[in-house]
């Protein structure tokens, strides 16, 4: 599940090297650029406007990746056992209702790949966040350091997995769409290339502008600016805050969480100094225990 000891200081060993090569200044991370989206990005576009709120999607989602569900019971949130969630939002005063749909946001710079100093969560193919396990120690601060609070933790196994939407990635490689993608009655969700996507995103609201909200009446795509942008993006005919999308500016979360690393662990120096004296502690220990002078 996790790196043996020798894998692990090798790439504490490589990641303070690079940190160090790079510079590893608080100016350096204060002047990095928004990235752009890989070529081959892949994407969805959620139309809050087109949601029915007929769950197919959650249904989906979790036969696609083989996690358990209760058609009497749905879940309340995004779980251990739950990646992609709908939900409503209402106000009875103004009579205003909205659903919406949670799930990774595959962010062009994710902040949980970049709080992760051992590198299980990255953007690898198609752009797409995922999650290697052979990596992961469980610290959990991908969970701390994701604005949207997606990843999420398995609580109730000896060998806990960080559990997160992944775009159904082992479908996409068969040439197929994610499942929630597929099940959509309504088409509220679709699946595509993240260029295609915001063209289409763009022309909903040129053919209809009256049907989608935006802070200066403008309507407005979240996702294509929003915290750096995402590669999952939001058309919707009410705030966005109020379906629990933050209000991020355009400056990715990532960028201050490298800040304090880089002022904090000053290339890593930090971290590696630590476990090489856990490292020599557990060897005294054993030493120790074993009555032997051990090479």
């Amino acid at each position: 599940m996790s790196m043996d000891r020798r894998s692990l200081l090798k790439g504490l060993a490589v990641a303070g090297a690079g940190a160090a090569v790079g510079g590893g200044t608080v100016q350096a991370a204060e002047t990095e650029k928004r990235p752009a989206p890989p070529e081959d990005a892949l994407g969805m576009l959620y139309d809050a406007t087109r949601c029915i709120g007929c769950r197919a999607c959650v249904t989906a989602c979790k036969q696609a990746n083989n996690l358990e569900y209760n058609l009497a019971d749905p879940p309340p949130d995004l779980s251990a056992d739950t990646k992609n969630i709908i939900k409503l939002y209402e106000d009875p005063e103004t009579d205003e209702r909205s659903f919406m749909k949670a799930q990774c946001m595959h962010c062009l710079d994710p902040a949980c790949a970049s709080a992760c100093m051992i590198g299980a969560l990255q953007k690898r193919e198609h752009g797409i966040v995922t999650w290697d396990g052979d990596r992961c120690i469980g610290c959990r601060y991908c969970q701390v350091a994701c604005p949207y609070t997606i990843p999420k933790f398995e609580w109730d196994t000896p060998t806990p997995k960080i559990v997160k939407c992944e775009l159904c990635l082992h479908i996409i490689k068969r040439g197929g769409q994610p499942g929630c993608c597929q099940a959509c009655p309504k088409q509220a969700v679709i699946f595509g290339t993240y260029a295609d996507l915001l063209e289409d995103a763009r022309t909903r609201i040129a053919e209809r502008p009256e049907r989608y909200w935006g802070p200066d009446g403008t309507p407005k795509i979240y996702g294509e600016h929003d915290g750096g942008g995402t590669q999952v993006l939001y058309l919707a005919g009410v705030d966005f805050a109020k379906l629990g999308l933050p209000d991020l500016g355009e400056r990715p979360p990532a960028l201050l969480g490298r800040t304090i690393q880089h002022s904090v662990y000053k290339g890593f120096v930090a971290p590696v100094a630590l476990y090489a004296l856990l490292g020599v502690a557990i060897w005294r220990g054993r030493r120790s225990g074993s009555g032997k002078e051990d090479e």
